[in-house]
């Protein structure tokens, strides 16, 4: 669901129908029913509630955005002073580079919408998905999708970090298609669901980043529970997925090594993953996913640091900056989100932006 703040931002676009977003994709019945429980909690509020408190608090379903003028003309009626809240400018304060990306097949509309949220370079990467269980994933196809993010780097060198792909089962092959890539100027690695991140067959990739002080970057899930009792893994999923624990255990083994787990708002268990991860300094979240609970970013503040926390989108532009910009984060941790953090973590190899 998005909050309020991620709603104001959507309707501040002027050409808001003509932009791709791949993350709403939801039953329109249960988030025009949200919808209505949001306005509905408005009004018994009542002027009572601060702007902060009804940005923060309040969340709206995608329904919502066809209804955003209408809304905000409410709240301006309710609490007079929020008309005069510029959300755009807030949104443009920071300097942003999105820790999560893929390369999507138009670029230039990619872009466009960065640049909307003023995300001035996004890391890009292409993983080997196979969802259908019965697709290629061998080295001519991790090469493939690899040439596709040189193409895009290439394209546009000024706005594109990309990251290689790798399917570790091909041992030889993965060795070999790493050194091409970083030969093609790519900085770091991401990982899918081929092989878990503490398998033996990692080893000596995780060996060959740590040489050239690059970043390990999995796509990870951590299954909800049920009845106080999380599930380790849902049998939906591909089995190999890396796992908190999974990933705890390679920061143990290459405590040098920098680590990245994917989008703790992509619909797991982010308090387990936070919880999990606590005591391992080398291990790195993005705030990627269309999730938007309330407490995500001060929960990953309070028990990771200010300094392991990346603003990823994962290609859900307006709820990776509404969620950042919305939580209890200080201006100084908000810069650090938002930008720095994984700056500083990809000068450790010479790959920078700035």
């Amino acid at each position: 669901m998005l909050n309020i703040y991620q709603l104001l931002i959507l309707n501040s676009h002027n050409n808001i129908t003509d932009i791709k977003w791949p993350c709403l994709r939801f039953n329109p019945g249960f988030f025009l029913a949200n919808f209505i429980h949001a306005i509905k909690k408005f009004d018994i509020m009542s002027k009572s509630i601060n702007r902060r408190k009804f940005f923060t608090d309040t969340s709206l379903s995608a329904a919502g955005i066809l209804l955003g003028s209408t809304l905000t003309g409410a709240a301006s009626e309710r609490e007079p002073d929020a008309s005069s809240f510029d959300v755009m400018k807030e949104v443009m304060r920071y300097r942003k580079i999105d820790a999560h990306c893929h390369p999507d097949t138009d670029l230039g509309k990619q872009l466009d919408m960065a640049d909307r949220l003023g995300i001035r370079w996004l890391q890009i990467s292409m993983p080997v998905t196979n969802f259908s269980g019965t697709d290629p994933e061998g080295p001519e196809q991790v090469r493939a999708n690899n040439n596709i993010v040189i193409k895009a780097m290439k394209e546009y060198p000024d706005r594109f970090v990309g990251f290689f792909t790798l399917n570790p089962a091909y041992p030889g092959e993965s060795l070999e298609e790493m050194k091409r890539c970083v030969d093609q100027g790519m900085a770091g690695y991401k990982g899918y669901t081929q092989v878990k991140v503490n398998d033996p067959l990692y080893y000596p990739i995780i060996e060959k980043l740590i040489d050239l002080k690059m970043i390990v970057f999995m796509h990870g899930f951590c299954q909800l529970g049920m009845a106080g009792y999380r599930m380790k893994y849902d049998i939906g999923r591909f089995p190999h997925t890396t796992i908190p624990e999974d990933m705890a255990e390679a920061a143990k083994r290459y405590p040098e090594a920098m680590f990245h787990f994917a989008h703790i708002a992509g619909g797991g268990d982010w308090e387990y993953e936070c919880k999990t991860f606590r005591d391992y300094p080398n291990i790195y979240v993005d705030t990627g996913g269309s999730n938007n609970e309330e407490n995500i970013i001060d929960f990953a503040i309070r028990y990771l640091g200010e300094d392991r926390i990346l603003f990823g989108t994962d290609e859900c532009y307006h709820h990776g900056v509404g969620k950042i910009l919305a939580s209890n984060a200080t201006e100084a941790q908000k810069k650090k989100i938002f930008f720095d953090n994984y700056n500083n973590l990809l000068r450790k190899g010479g790959h920078h932006v700035a």
